[in-house]
């Protein structure tokens, strides 16, 4: 007599469900708030007394054009993922297929890891570890803080945790807003070079003077149908050793700042994003475009170094 069959259950432990972006990591200081996503420790939003400072995008929806992503371990464009470094050539995957390039380095989809929570903070961490175009080990730290008095402040901070040196460059891909149109904003921006672009949004020559160009926002133009999407250096500091971008408009400001360890932002006007020229992108960057081609500001990172950059955004009065 055949045993009749039984099935057992698979036990895989327990399931849970929620967006596509991860654990979502609420602060709150003053009139201040905003949301960081696990996918990518990416702001996702940011407030003052309840109107964006940033485009934001649903915690459902995977960051748009980049919105609110961490670039590292290289920000911009890499020339056909193609790069020397260490007696090696070295071939990234092309994640930007319209321009033959690898763009914005590779942890804005990774998951980061929560190691420290409070109401006006989080701090994420993600272990990066060899690929076979960055066969290089580094643990990034990211830390958003809020503040009553000053807004947002991003700290960025990479670690080799490898053998040998890497290669290493960040940014950061956020896009402000005041509510209304870029076309109706000004924009006030202190640098005094930018360097020119060809069709694949690579670096063509040597940084330019803005004068007398459409690139000129020391002034605080109306920004109108300016179309820029280009790397700015060159940038005025104040005492603190801060650079500032203002947007303007509808009444309102928001700044966004950068340390001195970011001597290059980008600035895109955005006709390609979902909303087209809703926000405009400000990317602090600690080196150019194709930097790990061009060696230019790449930061070489020992075995046990660590590198820090630090950024901002708060509202201002208009």
């Amino acid at each position: 007599m055949t045993e009749p069959t039984t099935t057992r259950p698979t036990t895989t432990g327990p399931t849970t469900t929620g967006p596509i972006t991860g654990e979502q990591h609420a602060l709150i200081a003053g009139p201040y708030q905003a949301v960081v996503t696990e996918a990518g420790a990416a702001l996702r939003e940011l407030t003052h007394e309840g109107r964006p400072l940033v485009l934001a995008h649903g915690a459902g929806e995977n960051a748009p054009a980049a919105s609110g992503q961490l670039l590292a371990p290289w920000p911009n464009r890499l020339d056909r993922g193609r790069y020397a470094y260490g007696g090696a050539t070295h071939r990234l995957d092309v994640s930007d297929p319209d321009h033959d390039c690898a763009i914005h380095g590779l942890v804005r989809w990774a998951p980061w890891r929560a190691v420290l929570r409070e109401p006006d903070r989080v701090r994420l961490r993600h272990r990066l570890l060899g690929t076979a175009g960055y066969p290089f080990r580094l643990d990034l730290d990211v830390e958003y803080a809020l503040s009553e008095e000053r807004g947002l402040t991003v700290r960025l901070t990479a670690s080799n945790r490898g053998d040998v040196t890497a290669p290493y460059g960040h940014g950061a891909h956020p896009y402000l807003t005041v509510g209304v149109p870029i076309d109706a904003c000004t924009v006030t921006f202190l640098a005094d070079r930018y360097l020119p672009v060809g069709p694949r949004k690579l670096p063509s020559g040597p940084p330019l003077d803005v004068t007398g160009t459409d690139r000129d926002l020391r002034t605080g133009p109306l920004l109108g149908d300016r179309l820029i999407d280009n790397t700015f250096t060159g940038l005025a500091r104040d005492g603190d050793g801060r650079s500032t971008v203002t947007l303007a408009g509808a009444g309102r400001a928001v700044a966004l700042w950068s340390d001195e360890a970011h001597p290059w932002t980008q600035i895109y006007t955005a006709e390609e994003a979902a909303e087209p020229r809703a926000g405009l992108a400000v990317e602090p960057m600690t080196c150019p475009p194709n930097a790990f081609v061009s060696g230019e500001d790449v930061i070489e990172l020992a075995p046990g170094a660590a590198f820090t950059g630090t950024w901002g955004i708060h509202a201002v009065a208009p």
